[in-house]
């Protein structure tokens, strides 16, 4: 599959992310997915505050996971985070974590879309963005 855009940012897992085993608990995957979205966004150069600012938000409408080895306390993960497509009022993004070893521990997709501050509807993505993503050099 052809990616609009790729990024990878890291995370350590802390101790308060873990359970008695010391396995990062299922549910801070979707933060981590966020930290990575977040990142892709701020490395095109578009922060999801510049776009609130500018009277867009970007609720998820869709969010799949697929886990397939624990993360663990004080683990050092990397999220690869790619925009697979902007179609419409929707942005969808793909994630990878792998750990230190280059394991892949889970992989997810996100749906956003791209709503108007102001009359909480969905309404097409800034043309900023589009021109910013246009123009990336980070094609994959």
């Amino acid at each position: 599959m052809k990616y609009l855009f790729k990024n990878t940012t890291s995370v350590r897992v802390r101790y308060g992310e873990t359970d008695q085993m010391g396995y990062c608990y299922y549910g801070n995957y979707a933060q981590f997915f966020e930290v990575g979205r977040v990142e892709a966004l701020r490395d095109l150069g578009m922060s999801y505050k510049q776009m609130e600012e500018e009277g867009i938000l970007l609720p998820v409408r869709n969010y799949s996971v697929e886990y397939l080895k624990p993360a663990k306390y004080d683990d050092l993960l990397t999220i690869v985070t790619y925009v697979v497509k902007v179609e419409g009022t929707r942005i969808t993004f793909d994630y990878e974590i792998f750990n230190e070893e280059n394991k892949q521990l889970a992989k997810a997709t996100t749906t956003l879309v791209f709503v108007n501050k102001s009359s909480m509807r969905p309404c097409s993505p800034p043309e900023n963005f589009m021109q910013i993503l246009e123009k990336s050099n980070n094609h994959v």
